[in-house]
């Protein structure tokens, strides 16, 4: 069965750092381009950064360049999001998901292009 698990949200003061990880079962990571997203209240789902499957090509959301650094570990089959610096309108539910072309990656990095999704992990920056 595939899946994607996302973990590592919680509370967080401004300013404050973490990581969010999304570990793949029924399948192998590698094999797609995978994306991090996140969807605030009332708000649509955006793409927050997303990597190709070899690693060579990232994107980043203007909003969290700088301060959001998406990577892989291929041999625990995870895809991390490090998140630092992190302000109120950060505050949302994270997803990730794997890419429904597989390896193939434009650099579009919107959920439309993206299935099997996460359960999400929510990520609350509040002092």
């Amino acid at each position: 069965q595939v899946q994607l698990m996302e973990s590592g949200g919680g509370l967080v003061q401004p300013g404050g750092s973490l990581r969010l990880s999304c570990t793949a079962s029924g399948f192998t990571l590698d094999d797609y381009t995978i994306g991090w997203f996140r969807q605030a209240p009332g708000k649509e789902r955006e793409g927050v950064s997303c990597m190709s499957s070899g690693g060579d090509k990232e994107n980043y959301a203007d909003s969290v360049k700088g301060r959001f650094t998406i990577s892989r570990d291929t041999a625990k089959n995870t895809v991390y999001l490090e998140m630092e610096s992190l302000t109120p309108e950060d505050t949302a539910v994270y997803y990730c998901a794997s890419s429904l072309w597989g390896r193939f990656y434009d650099g579009r990095c919107s959920p439309s292009r993206f299935g099997s999704w996460g359960q999400g992990t929510q990520v609350t920056v509040s002092s």
